[in-house]
């Protein structure tokens, strides 16, 4: 059996230092010491440009040397992605292409010049042809999605690389099955003959964070699965690189993300975690985020501009969007995705990125803005309390 593992490696940038601690010490420096501990053990990954200068900026330099080592060594690879998360269909082209340059920017500043990108991950495994296209124009050859993107179950590895019709790439399918699960469970089962594998290659993908912060594994099942000789691993460029071109059928793609559900899709709302049609609170976020987007080239040459950028981009994560879904993910390892705390540091930092431009010319966009903000957090709370507080029945409290 082949397990080709995919890790995805990220934290806000706006997180609590205490968070990303906890991810590093569970699940990051877990899977680390085991590509270090096992010659043969090879694993594909993304790590946010934004997680790895948190991590340097806490001093977490040995880690990121070890995970340098690891790349020169070709057992960890690592691909190209958007360097503050944000959800790439969404936001505007120009936009797209400065947060993948910049993320690859920040991977060569902290793993070497001629460090090389052949894949990419778009955050949430989020497609839509015009992303495919930019990314494939920015020199990236391949892209992991997840199969509902080809309006079917593709299971993993079981017919190989595909190739978008759209844009040209060459198109990795994660298992479901194995992904939205524990795959260390499901393998074990394989190989004790309680299951039956769908393939003689598995492509699981999934957060790193699942590995131990996640899941606790207090059964090591991810350290029995890399011991055994049964199970061997390769990364996805030397997956794809044993199949030639004729061999990959050209397919069209649907817009998607790894979290898309059938009836999300066809009711033309394959976003709908982070943009709801019926989602008034996601309105109003993007309301203020498109205000900021809109600002930039006015106030190009402002002396606040290096802060109004980095305060937009960390405003644009995914995450500022996805906790005011309110969407329970209880059957997939996931929370419920309702943080109004995660919102507001969201929002706070659209807002800071405006605040940010010092040119009295934007008195009156400042105030257009304040008056944004001040009603998604109105919004926010409001919705929080009236629906999402656990009620007490207990009548003395």
């Amino acid at each position: 059996m082949i397990w080709i593992n995919f890790l995805h490696l990220y934290q806000p940038a706006n997180s609590e230092s205490s968070a990303i601690k906890e991810a590093l010490d569970k699940s990051y420096l877990r899977l680390v010491r085991l590509l270090e501990e096992h010659d043969n053990l090879k694993m594909t990954a993304n790590i946010s440009g934004c997680l790895l200068e948190r991590l340097f900026e806490m001093g977490k330099h040995d880690f990121i040397a070890r995970v340098s080592s690891l790349i020169e060594k070709g057992k960890l690879e690592i691909v190209g992605s958007a360097s503050y998360h944000a959800l790439l269909p969404l936001i505007p082209e120009d936009e797209v292409i400065k947060q993948i340059k910049e993320n690859e920017d920040i991977l060569r500043r902290f793993f070497g010049d001629d460090f090389k990108l052949s894949g990419f991950f778009s955050p949430e495994m989020a497609y839509s042809s015009a992303l495919a296209k930019i990314i494939q124009g920015l020199g990236y050859k391949w892209i992991i999605l997840d199969g509902i993107s080809a309006g079917e179950k593709e299971d993993g590895a079981s017919a190989g690389p595909f190739i978008d019709k759209a844009s040209g790439l060459k198109i990795i399918f994660r298992s479901s099955e194995f992904s939205r699960a524990y795959p260390p469970d499901l393998l074990s089962q394989i190989l004790r003959g309680d299951s039956q594998a769908p393939s003689n290659i598995i492509i699981s993908a999934t957060d790193a964070e699942l590995y131990g912060l996640r899941h606790e594994d207090p059964t090591a099942e991810l350290e029995l699965i890399v011991k055994n000789s049964q199970v061997n691993t390769m990364t996805i460029s030397e997956f794809v690189d044993s199949f030639g071109e004729g061999q990959m059928k050209t397919i069209n793609l649907r817009s998607s993300s790894w979290e898309s559900e059938e009836r999300d899709i066809k009711n033309g709302e394959a976003f709908n975690l982070w943009q709801g049609k019926n989602n008034s609170i996601h309105k109003q976020i993007w309301r203020l985020a498109y205000f900021a987007l809109s600002l930039e080239d006015k106030y190009r040459d402002d002396a606040g501009y290096s802060w109004y950028i980095w305060h937009l981009r960390r405003g644009l994560a995914s995450c500022t969007f996805w906790w005011a879904s309110a969407h329970d993910f209880a059957a997939d390892f996931g929370p419920y995705a309702w943080n109004p705390d995660i919102v507001e540091r969201g929002i706070g930092d659209l807002i800071r990125s405006i605040r940010s431009i010092t040119s009295p010319l934007s008195r009156k966009e400042k105030l257009k803005a304040e008056k944004y903000y001040l009603n998604i957090k109105k919004a926010l709370w409001r919705e929080h309390w009236k629906h999402h507080w656990p009620v007490s029945t207990n009548n003395s409290i």
